[in-house]
């Protein structure tokens, strides 16, 4: 690897991910990504030019081993970060749901609910539910299936 690389997975031990931020871990996810995508494509460019004089990818893959341990070595980084800016996600998401209640607690109304007063001379009347009107599809319908119901029963009738 180069003295670039390894500084970028110097980058990812336990001590320097605690010192970043959420904005850090994923500016650093974002580098460690771009590298093991950078070497899995390598990786399988590689193999698959060679697959047509080995045979297959799999077969080919011992003199394809550089990139792979390049691309495994940064897939573990990036699990590392990953791991880490989770956690960063979820305190964030916290705080600002944490924030988000209080300020909603400051702003709710704590008087208790004014009584309302209805006229001594209109009597409640209850609600009724209603009806659509008879002239509506479902009304025909329900009309059409209960002339259709007696109209059968008394078919059956008659028949007797």
């Amino acid at each position: 690897m180069t003295e670039a690389e390894l500084l970028l997975v110097h980058e990812t031990k336990s001590a320097q991910l605690a010192a970043l931020d959420e904005d850090g871990l994923v500016e650093l996810h974002t580098r460690i990504r771009r590298a093991r995508n950078k070497y899995m494509k390598s990786y399988r460019r590689e193999a698959s030019a060679k697959v047509a004089e080995y045979g297959g990818r799999g077969k080919a893959r011992p003199k394809n081993t550089r990139n792979a341990q390049k691309a495994e070595v940064f897939e573990d980084a990036l699990a590392r970060v990953s791991r880490h800016l989770a956690v960063a996600a979820r305190r964030t998401a916290a705080e600002l749901k944490a924030q988000r209640l209080a300020a909603a607690k400051a702003q709710r109304n704590e008087a208790p609910p004014k009584a309302v007063r209805r006229p001594a001379s209109a009597p409640v009347k209850p609600q009724r539910k209603q009806r659509p009107p008879a002239s509506a599809p479902a009304m025909r319908k329900r009309h059409a299936g209960t002339k259709a119901v007696g109209a059968r029963r008394q078919a059956k009738r008659d028949s007797k």
